[in-house]
Protein backbone atom coordinates (compact mmCIF):
# COMPACT_ATOMS: atom_id res chain seq x y z
CA UNK A 1 0.00 0.00 0.00
CA UNK A 2 1.31 3.76 -0.72
CA UNK A 3 -0.15 6.49 0.58
CA UNK A 4 -0.07 10.06 -0.82
CA UNK A 5 -0.84 13.47 0.51
CA UNK A 6 -1.79 14.72 -3.29
CA UNK A 7 -4.08 11.68 -4.10
CA UNK A 8 -5.72 10.96 -7.90
CA UNK A 9 -8.88 9.13 -7.22
CA UNK A 10 -8.55 7.36 -10.70
CA UNK A 11 -5.78 6.55 -13.12
CA UNK A 12 -6.56 5.98 -17.43
CA UNK A 13 -4.76 3.76 -19.01
CA UNK A 14 -4.87 4.70 -22.45
CA UNK A 15 -6.00 2.97 -25.83
CA UNK A 16 -7.41 3.70 -29.03
CA UNK A 17 -10.65 4.95 -28.16
CA UNK A 18 -11.99 3.75 -31.84
CA UNK A 19 -11.78 -0.15 -31.11
CA UNK A 20 -15.24 0.45 -29.14
CA UNK A 21 -13.98 -1.09 -25.28
CA UNK A 22 -13.56 0.03 -22.15
CA UNK A 23 -11.76 -1.28 -19.87
CA UNK A 24 -12.85 -0.92 -16.16
CA UNK A 25 -11.27 -1.78 -12.50
CA UNK A 26 -12.64 -0.44 -9.31
CA UNK A 27 -11.04 -2.77 -6.89
CA UNK A 28 -7.41 -2.53 -8.66
CA UNK A 29 -6.12 -0.91 -5.78
CA UNK A 30 -5.22 -0.92 -1.60
CA UNK A 31 -3.99 2.71 -1.47
CA UNK A 32 -4.83 5.55 0.77
CA UNK A 33 -4.80 9.15 0.93
CA UNK A 34 -2.52 10.08 3.52
CA UNK A 35 -4.97 12.00 5.93
CA UNK A 36 -6.39 8.38 6.64
CA UNK A 37 -3.81 6.74 7.59
CA UNK A 38 -4.33 3.11 7.48
CA UNK A 39 -7.93 3.45 8.86
CA UNK A 40 -6.50 1.99 11.80
CA UNK A 41 -5.94 -1.87 10.40
CA UNK A 42 -2.59 -3.73 10.69
CA UNK A 43 -0.72 -3.88 7.62
CA UNK A 44 -1.70 -7.61 7.03
CA UNK A 45 -5.44 -6.43 6.47
CA UNK A 46 -3.81 -4.58 3.46
CA UNK A 47 -2.67 -7.82 1.58
CA UNK A 48 -6.39 -9.36 1.72
CA UNK A 49 -9.29 -9.06 -0.76
CA UNK A 50 -10.82 -6.36 1.59
CA UNK A 51 -8.78 -4.03 0.58
CA UNK A 52 -8.34 -4.65 -2.97
CA UNK A 53 -8.97 -7.31 -5.97
CA UNK A 54 -6.02 -9.44 -5.79
CA UNK A 55 -3.99 -9.56 -9.01
CA UNK A 56 -6.48 -7.18 -11.03
CA UNK A 57 -4.34 -4.27 -11.23
CA UNK A 58 -1.81 -6.23 -13.21
CA UNK A 59 -4.45 -8.22 -15.50
CA UNK A 60 -6.25 -5.30 -16.58
CA UNK A 61 -2.70 -3.30 -17.38
CA UNK A 62 -2.02 -5.79 -19.73
CA UNK A 63 -5.15 -6.97 -21.32
CA UNK A 64 -5.08 -2.88 -22.03
CA UNK A 65 -2.15 -3.49 -23.63
CA UNK A 66 -3.04 -6.61 -25.71
CA UNK A 67 -6.33 -5.47 -26.76
CA UNK A 68 -4.86 -1.76 -27.22
CA UNK A 69 -8.14 -0.14 -25.73
CA UNK A 70 -8.04 2.32 -22.43
CA UNK A 71 -9.43 1.09 -18.69
CA UNK A 72 -9.84 3.31 -16.21
CA UNK A 73 -8.93 1.97 -12.49
CA UNK A 74 -10.22 3.31 -8.88
CA UNK A 75 -6.94 4.54 -7.22
CA UNK A 76 -8.33 3.80 -3.96
CA UNK A 77 -8.83 0.95 -1.78
CA UNK A 78 -12.70 -0.26 -1.17
CA UNK A 79 -12.10 0.49 2.39
CA UNK A 80 -12.31 3.95 1.83
CA UNK A 81 -14.95 3.82 -0.02
CA UNK A 82 -16.51 1.09 -2.39
CA UNK A 83 -16.82 2.25 -6.53
CA UNK A 84 -18.97 -0.05 -7.03
CA UNK A 85 -21.97 0.24 -5.40
CA UNK A 86 -24.56 2.72 -5.39
CA UNK A 87 -24.64 5.78 -3.50
CA UNK A 88 -27.17 4.81 -1.21
CA UNK A 89 -25.96 0.85 -0.31
CA UNK A 90 -25.18 0.38 3.05
CA UNK A 91 -22.06 -1.02 2.10
CA UNK A 92 -20.79 1.62 0.48
CA UNK A 93 -18.46 2.11 3.28
CA UNK A 94 -17.90 -0.74 5.22
CA UNK A 95 -17.49 -1.10 8.36
CA UNK A 96 -17.18 -4.95 8.85
CA UNK A 97 -15.93 -6.57 6.23
CA UNK A 98 -15.17 -10.44 6.43
CA UNK A 99 -14.53 -10.47 10.25
CA UNK A 100 -12.53 -7.00 10.20
CA UNK A 101 -14.08 -4.30 11.93
CA UNK A 102 -12.28 -1.20 9.88
CA UNK A 103 -11.85 1.25 12.91
CA UNK A 104 -11.30 3.90 10.90
CA UNK A 105 -15.13 4.06 9.48
CA UNK A 106 -17.01 4.01 12.82
CA UNK A 107 -18.65 5.77 13.36
CA UNK A 108 -19.24 7.24 9.90
CA UNK A 109 -20.60 11.10 10.27
CA UNK A 110 -22.78 12.41 7.49
CA UNK A 111 -19.84 15.29 6.56
CA UNK A 112 -17.43 12.58 6.08
CA UNK A 113 -19.39 10.23 4.10
CA UNK A 114 -20.04 13.22 1.66
CA UNK A 115 -16.16 13.98 2.01
CA UNK A 116 -15.78 10.60 0.48
CA UNK A 117 -18.29 10.87 -2.09
CA UNK A 118 -17.12 14.09 -3.31
CA UNK A 119 -13.08 13.77 -3.78
CA UNK A 120 -12.82 9.94 -4.59
CA UNK A 121 -15.78 8.13 -5.55
CA UNK A 122 -17.88 11.00 -7.71
CA UNK A 123 -14.32 11.42 -9.63
CA UNK A 124 -13.51 8.12 -10.62
CA UNK A 125 -17.43 8.33 -11.94
CA UNK A 126 -16.63 10.99 -13.61
CA UNK A 127 -14.23 10.09 -15.12
CA UNK A 128 -16.11 6.41 -16.42
CA UNK A 129 -18.59 8.53 -18.09
CA UNK A 130 -16.52 10.87 -19.72
CA UNK A 131 -14.11 7.89 -20.80
CA UNK A 132 -17.56 5.76 -21.96
CA UNK A 133 -18.65 8.70 -24.06
CA UNK A 134 -15.38 9.76 -25.50
CA UNK A 135 -15.04 5.92 -27.31
CA UNK A 136 -18.37 6.02 -28.22
CA UNK A 137 -17.60 9.44 -30.13
CA UNK A 138 -14.34 8.31 -31.75
CA UNK A 139 -15.64 5.01 -32.24
CA UNK A 140 -18.74 6.22 -33.67
CA UNK A 141 -20.48 3.11 -31.83
CA UNK A 142 -22.18 2.42 -28.76
CA UNK A 143 -19.16 0.89 -26.66
CA UNK A 144 -18.71 -2.49 -25.12
CA UNK A 145 -18.20 -2.29 -21.31
CA UNK A 146 -15.91 -5.18 -19.30
CA UNK A 147 -15.69 -4.78 -15.75
CA UNK A 148 -12.48 -6.75 -14.45
CA UNK A 149 -12.77 -8.12 -11.13
CA UNK A 150 -11.09 -10.93 -8.76
CA UNK A 151 -12.50 -13.08 -5.79
CA UNK A 152 -11.44 -14.58 -3.42
CA UNK A 153 -11.24 -18.55 -2.91
CA UNK A 154 -12.99 -18.48 0.59
CA UNK A 155 -15.33 -16.41 1.96
CA UNK A 156 -16.85 -16.64 5.48
CA UNK A 157 -15.37 -20.26 6.11
CA UNK A 158 -16.98 -21.62 2.78
CA UNK A 159 -15.00 -22.74 -0.51
CA UNK A 160 -15.59 -21.50 -4.13
CA UNK A 161 -14.97 -23.93 -6.56
CA UNK A 162 -15.49 -21.56 -9.63
CA UNK A 163 -12.13 -20.41 -11.56
CA UNK A 164 -13.63 -17.78 -13.48
CA UNK A 165 -17.81 -16.21 -13.24
CA UNK A 166 -19.76 -13.99 -15.23
CA UNK A 167 -21.97 -11.46 -13.50
CA UNK A 168 -24.97 -9.76 -15.65
CA UNK A 169 -28.34 -8.20 -14.54
CA UNK A 170 -30.50 -8.64 -17.98
CA UNK A 171 -28.29 -7.66 -21.14
CA UNK A 172 -26.56 -10.93 -22.00
CA UNK A 173 -24.98 -10.35 -25.26
CA UNK A 174 -21.46 -10.26 -24.05
CA UNK A 175 -21.78 -12.74 -21.37
CA UNK A 176 -23.39 -15.31 -23.19
CA UNK A 177 -20.67 -15.88 -25.86
CA UNK A 178 -17.96 -14.78 -22.68
CA UNK A 179 -19.18 -18.20 -21.05
CA UNK A 180 -18.74 -20.12 -24.29
CA UNK A 181 -15.83 -19.50 -25.55
CA UNK A 182 -14.40 -19.76 -22.06
CA UNK A 183 -15.75 -23.15 -21.90
CA UNK A 184 -13.74 -24.49 -24.14
CA UNK A 185 -11.70 -25.43 -21.82
CA UNK A 186 -13.02 -28.34 -20.43
CA UNK A 187 -11.10 -27.61 -16.64
CA UNK A 188 -12.59 -24.94 -16.23
CA UNK A 189 -15.03 -24.05 -13.55
CA UNK A 190 -17.26 -21.32 -14.85
CA UNK A 191 -19.63 -19.48 -12.64
CA UNK A 192 -22.97 -17.72 -14.55
CA UNK A 193 -24.16 -14.89 -11.94
CA UNK A 194 -21.65 -16.66 -9.40
CA UNK A 195 -19.78 -16.09 -6.90
CA UNK A 196 -22.21 -12.48 -6.91
CA UNK A 197 -25.21 -12.05 -8.19
CA UNK A 198 -24.72 -8.88 -11.15
CA UNK A 199 -27.92 -7.35 -10.59
CA UNK A 200 -27.07 -4.70 -7.98
CA UNK A 201 -28.86 -1.18 -8.27
CA UNK A 202 -26.26 1.82 -8.94
CA UNK A 203 -23.28 -0.33 -9.24
CA UNK A 204 -20.36 0.45 -12.10
CA UNK A 205 -22.41 -1.80 -14.45
CA UNK A 206 -25.97 -0.42 -13.73
CA UNK A 207 -24.87 3.11 -14.13
CA UNK A 208 -22.95 3.50 -17.15
CA UNK A 209 -23.74 0.16 -18.96
CA UNK A 210 -27.22 -0.92 -17.71
CA UNK A 211 -28.83 2.47 -18.32
CA UNK A 212 -27.68 3.50 -21.45
CA UNK A 213 -28.12 0.37 -23.39
CA UNK A 214 -24.67 -0.60 -23.92
CA UNK A 215 -23.16 -4.26 -24.08
CA UNK A 216 -20.90 -5.23 -21.17
CA UNK A 217 -19.97 -8.12 -18.76
CA UNK A 218 -18.13 -8.02 -15.28
CA UNK A 219 -16.01 -10.70 -14.92
CA UNK A 220 -14.47 -12.16 -11.93
CA UNK A 221 -11.38 -14.23 -11.56
CA UNK A 222 -10.17 -16.27 -8.76
CA UNK A 223 -7.26 -14.78 -6.68
CA UNK A 224 -5.15 -17.83 -6.50
CA UNK A 225 -5.31 -17.50 -10.48
CA UNK A 226 -4.09 -14.08 -10.85
CA UNK A 227 -1.87 -13.73 -7.70
CA UNK A 228 1.14 -12.86 -9.31
CA UNK A 229 2.57 -11.08 -12.16
CA UNK A 230 2.91 -13.99 -14.51
CA UNK A 231 -0.23 -15.65 -13.68
CA UNK A 232 -2.07 -12.43 -14.41
CA UNK A 233 0.10 -11.95 -17.96
CA UNK A 234 -1.60 -15.29 -18.39
CA UNK A 235 -5.13 -14.90 -17.82
CA UNK A 236 -4.41 -11.52 -19.70
CA UNK A 237 -3.08 -13.79 -22.90
CA UNK A 238 -6.31 -16.30 -22.58
CA UNK A 239 -9.05 -13.34 -22.24
CA UNK A 240 -7.66 -10.70 -24.89
CA UNK A 241 -8.76 -13.34 -28.12
CA UNK A 242 -12.20 -13.95 -26.53
CA UNK A 243 -12.62 -10.19 -25.90
CA UNK A 244 -11.33 -9.60 -29.35
CA UNK A 245 -14.31 -12.08 -30.92
CA UNK A 246 -17.05 -10.72 -28.85
CA UNK A 247 -15.57 -7.62 -29.69
CA UNK A 248 -16.63 -8.08 -33.45
CA UNK A 249 -20.18 -9.08 -33.18
CA UNK A 250 -22.80 -6.30 -34.97
CA UNK A 251 -25.08 -6.26 -31.86
CA UNK A 252 -22.06 -5.69 -29.30
CA UNK A 253 -21.94 -2.16 -30.35
CA UNK A 254 -25.53 -1.60 -30.26
CA UNK A 255 -27.85 0.64 -28.36
CA UNK A 256 -30.41 -1.87 -26.57
CA UNK A 257 -32.37 -1.23 -23.32
CA UNK A 258 -33.03 -4.83 -21.34
CA UNK A 259 -33.68 -2.76 -18.24
CA UNK A 260 -32.95 -4.41 -14.78
CA UNK A 261 -34.22 -7.14 -12.16
CA UNK A 262 -33.41 -4.21 -9.73
CA UNK A 263 -36.43 -1.90 -10.92
CA UNK A 264 -37.24 0.55 -13.42
CA UNK A 265 -34.76 2.50 -14.71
Amino acid sequence: MTRSAVFAPFEIVEGDRKRGIVLLADHAKRDLPDEYGDLGLPPAEFQRHIAYDIGVEQLTRRLAALLGVPAIMANFSRLLIDPNRGEDDPTLIRQLYDGTVVPGNYPMAPEEREKRLEKYYRPYHDAVGAMVASVARESGKAPFLLSVHSFTPVMQGHTRPWHVGLLWDRDDRAVRPLIELLAQDRTLIIGDNEPYDGALRGDTMFRHAIVNGYAHALIEIRQDLIADEATADDWAARLAPIVDAINDRPDIHQVKQFGSRTGPL
